[in-house]
């Protein structure tokens, strides 16, 4: 029973990872039917970001780590959602007019673009950083096995119940939410009654990458190490999380996270690390056979 919580925890962990980069996927998806598959590169531009913030950091001299870590969210979501906005000016707007494979073909090649820009500018080797957020708690101790709580778990998870929570509260209260929902039912009338939509899809854009540079820095801190592809892996698991949950859901993308990230640590702890991938994705395919829309989604109604 020990052993299992102890899974359940660390699965809880990293589904609250993946979490925060699917809701980037079904936030873009929800309004402009695109699926952005340079989103993982995104996120892994957000974690390099937060280790150079935190190189400069210490060089200004700056001891608190609260203070740290704050400054070092705030310049990575700066910095990451500049690059989320440019990427949605330069290569999708032009495009958007375009047959539908053209965005995809276009996001497949800006994944690639991003990928080979880091390994250019930071190399191929892996980036460590020291524990900042140290310490936590054992929950049980039977002498032979503990359940242990880390505080940076603790983090992750606080972090991203209030994340979600907040951009929840933004879709379904704030004017720029009830614009992204014109959109996302008609962008067509929806700019006919005065929504700008390039603005709207820009700040889509640009809140998608705050949210994957919030999970790079939470992934940089949990694991210490990072390389220029961990982009690619965690955006095809957080990519599957977005359809399990139901793409163009926000509660479906945190709750598809979690699924994922418990099935993985969970078939790795009691069976084989080798398969855990096969499990994840096995278990979206019987998902999808019965749930074709997601655990969440919404079945799409064609207006003739």
């Amino acid at each position: 029973m020990e052993y299992f919580l102890q899974q359940l925890i660390n699965g809880i962990t990293l589904g609250s990872i993946y979490g925060l980069i699917a809701i980037g996927y079904t936030m873009v998806y929800g309004i402009i039917g695109m699926i952005n598959f340079a989103h993982g590169d995104i996120f892994m531009i957000g974690a390099f970001m937060a280790l150079i913030s935190f190189l400069l950091v210490v060089s200004l001299g700056v001891t608190s780590v609260p203070l740290a870590l704050m400054l070092v969210l705030f310049f990575s979501m700066l910095l990451t959602a500049a690059w989320g906005w440019t990427l949605e000016r330069v290569a999708y707007r032009p495009l958007r007019a375009s047959f539908r494979l053209a965005p995809l073909i276009t996001a497949i090649g800006m994944s690639i673009v991003l990928q080979n820009f880091v390994q250019l500018t930071q190399d191929a080797r892996v980036k460590p950083l020291p524990p900042v957020i140290t310490g936590g708690h054992i929950l049980t101790d039977t002498g032979t096995f503990s359940v242990s709580l880390s505080n940076i778990q603790i983090v992750i998870i606080l972090t991203t119940t209030l994340l979600m929570a907040a951009f929840s509260f933004i879709i379904a209260k704030t004017s720029l939410g009830r614009q992204q929902r014109a959109c996302e039912q008609d962008s067509t009338m929806a700019a006919l009654l005065g929504v700008n939509v390039d603005r709207v899809i820009s700040l889509t854009f640009v809140m998608g990458a705050s949210l994957a540079a919030v999970a790079g820095l939470m992934y940089l801190l949990y694991y210490g190490v990072i390389d220029f592809f961990i982009g690619f892996v965690a955006g095809i698991k957080a990519f599957t999380a977005a359809v399990l949950g139901g793409i163009g859901s926000l509660p479906g993308a945190m709750l598809g996270g979690l699924i994922i990230g418990l099935i993985e640590v969970f078939w790795a702890g009691y069976f084989s690390t080798e398969y855990k991938d096969v499990a994840a994705f096995s278990i979206l395919a019987i998902v999808l056979i019965f749930f074709p829309s997601g655990l969440l989604g919404k079945p799409e109604i064609e207006k003739v």
